[in-house]
């Protein structure tokens, strides 16, 4: 099984950015709103609160959304050119994706492209609210192998070196640029 991240590694760019700016152009409310969404960001930078509080804050934006799920849809069937072309030469069947992202992002993306496995952060898509933690760095680890106690990690393609715990479960780990692809250690030396 290969493992990829998702954001700037299968798909150019942050899904959850996108589609936040993509509700803030349909919906008055939420561009009227903005600065209270992205004002818990303030104390997650200063050290005050976690990652996971902070995206909890955020994520408060899809109670204004009327349905969720048809504009998750609409907005894959404007974004979903941005699937890197590496990724599609590369595919598998039993590929999974390990993402920050919210599962309510990511599930329409995955059935699209045929990806069966998924572990994501487990976000609420009618209130925003978390279940769990935010699945990023240890976190993702921990969720893989919560999930798939017998996974048996070939490659993992990341853009990040937050996700070095996750590198060093694969037998071969690769750092994602744009469509470049290189070896995970070679690359963060630099």
């Amino acid at each position: 099984m290969n493992a990829y991240d998702f954001d700037k590694t299968i798909y150019d760019g942050d899904s959850t950015a996108n589609f936040f700016r993509y509700c803030v152009k349909r919906s008055l409310k939420i561009r009227l709103l903005t600065p209270y969404y992205v004002l818990g960001f303030i104390p997650y930078k200063m050290g005050i609160i976690n990652k996971t509080r902070a995206k909890r804050h955020f994520y408060n934006f899809v109670r204004a959304v009327p349905d969720i799920n048809a504009w998750v849809r609409d907005f894959w069937d404007k974004n979903e050119v941005k699937i890197k072309s590496f990724y599609r030469k590369n595919q598998r069947p039993d590929d999974i994706v390990l993402s920050a992202s919210p599962r309510f992002m990511l599930r329409e993306i995955c059935a699209r492209l045929g990806i069966k496995f998924l572990i994501c952060s487990e976000v609420d898509e009618k209130t925003g609210e978390y279940y769990g933690i935010n699945c990023h760095g240890e976190e993702k680890v921990r969720r893989l192998f919560d999930e798939y106690p017998d996974a048996l990690i070939e490659e993992f393609y990341s853009d990040s070196f937050n996700d070095d715990p996750m590198a060093q479960k694969a037998r071969k780990a690769f750092c994602v640029r744009g469509d470049d692809v290189y070896p995970w250690g070679e690359y963060f030396k630099k």
